[in-house]
């Protein structure tokens, strides 16, 4: 029997990026004479990528843009981010030790992130994190992204895993529909950042601190062949 693949999405799920991804958007939108948003409400922004953070923003204020300026922002956006990556962000409470359990075991980790490969990379070096996964995959890894299915598939066989022997861990509606889309379980924590209680929206496990994870992962690895 092939090795469990666990796939992990990243913000909201292993890191706590909401402090550095929300002033980088401030940041961004001070330099258009807009507004700064609110803490809570960026933070429910994050999921989709950059743009979308800045394009809901953009929509929030009945700013319009061109694409030329989306473009623009998008791109200062990144080298702004790049340069703070980690000046706030940290791991969710457990998760080391969380990995360090199913990496004994023998499993299979990976990250299925929305955010780009290079910035995933750069956070995950900042934290010391990134030894732990066979394959860390972005939206510009494959070229597509969640929640098209196959972006979780190809990150599974890139961390020479099997989709049939996999689980995903996320924190959203995107990190839910990906995994149903691909038949693949789906655990979610519930202190990511959706503004929709995660129970609601039909994952097979909820998880309220990394300490559950085991368990979780236990009783959906059971129901697999």
């Amino acid at each position: 029997m092939s090795a469990l693949t666990i796939v992990f999405d990243l913000d909201g799920t292993l890191i706590d990026t909401a402090p550095d991804l929300a002033e980088t958007l401030n940041v961004i939108l001070g330099r258009q004479g807009l507004a700064p948003v609110p803490y809570d409400k960026a933070r429910a922004m994050i999921g989709f990528g950059a743009r979308h953070m800045i394009e809901t923003a953009l929509a929030h204020e009945r700013r319009a843009a061109s694409t030329g300026e989306i473009d623009r922002m998008f791109n200062d956006f990144i080298v702004h981010y790049a340069a703070h990556v980690a000046d706030r962000s940290q791991p969710f409470p457990g998760l080391t030790e969380a990995l360090d359990h199913l990496a004994a075991k023998g499993f299979i980790l990976a990250v299925c992130t929305n955010k780009l490969e290079g910035l995933s990379r750069l956070l995950l070096d900042a934290l010391g994190l990134t030894q732990r996964f066979a394959a860390i995959c972005g939206q510009d890894t494959f070229g597509i992204q969640k929640p098209d299915p196959e972006v979780l598939r190809r990150t599974i066989a890139m961390a020479g895993g099997n989709p049939a022997r996999a689980i995903m861990v996320g924190d959203s509606a995107t990190d839910i529909n990906t995994a149903k889309a691909a038949g693949i379980p789906v655990i979610t924590v519930d202190f990511g950042y959706t503004d929709i209680p995660v129970a609601q929206l039909g994952p097979d496990r909820v998880i309220g601190h990394y300490r559950e994870l085991a368990d979780a992962v236990s009783a959906l690895s059971g129901r697999q062949p």
